[in-house]
């Protein structure tokens, strides 16, 4: 059980948490652990899920390269939940886990990334471990690639999925499903799972 309980959907009070509740199985990251944990602050936790959901599911930029960047950020902030939840969205676009790995691994040598796809992963590589190297010179290549909406866009995603991500590890969460979609504990969970991420290359 995560450290901080989450609560029982039918006990939360808030106008919107039906949406949330659907909105969350349609896209599976995050699963309903997450919003159930947050529900203890219900209408702050419905906004988060909305803004979650914006940066990740909705905007300019391709879901399925979000998706690789959501997950890169996972194992960069060793945080087990979200490093093995999966957007339902994403599979059904053609992301496949071979794609995913490659991603997380040697992606500036790896030919299948274009050049627009290795500029946002390093983007979101380097945020977090050397924010020195995103300077004018690392924004003027990336407005090659994108809008500099598009830019914010994939910057404002980084900065929130992963500080919730290094939320949610301190909290000894893990997801509600095994990797082919079936109910499991948080004890099962941690089983399948394991306590560590592999961070990225």
């Amino acid at each position: 059980m995560p450290i901080i309980e989450p609560l029982e959907p039918e006990g939360i009070e808030e106008k919107n948490w039906k949406r949330v509740m659907e909105r969350t199985a349609e896209t599976g990251a995050p699963d309903a652990l997450f919003s159930r944990i947050m529900a203890h602050a219900p209408g702050y936790a419905a906004a988060l899920h909305d803004a979650m959901h914006r940066s990740h599911a909705m905007g300019g930029v391709e879901h399925k390269l979000k998706e690789m960047i959501r997950i890169q950020l996972a194992r960069t902030a060793q945080d087990t939940y979200f490093a093995n939840l999966r957007s339902e969205q994403a599979k059904k676009e053609g992301l496949t886990e071979d794609r995913i790995e490659a991603a997380c691994g040697d992606f500036e040598n790896d030919p299948q990334f274009t050049d627009a796809e290795k500029w946002a992963l390093r983007y979101s590589y380097w945020m977090y471990r050397d924010a020195t190297k995103l300077d004018k010179e690392f924004y003027d290549e990336g407005k090659k690639h994108f809008t500099e909406a598009q830019i914010m866009e994939i910057g404002a995603m980084v900065a929130l999925h992963y500080g919730l991500q290094v939320f949610m590890r301190t909290l000894k969460a893990y997801p509600l499903h095994d990797p082919e979609g079936n109910p499991v504990t948080q004890a099962q969970s941690e089983q399948i799972y394991g306590k560590d991420v592999p961070l990225p290359a």
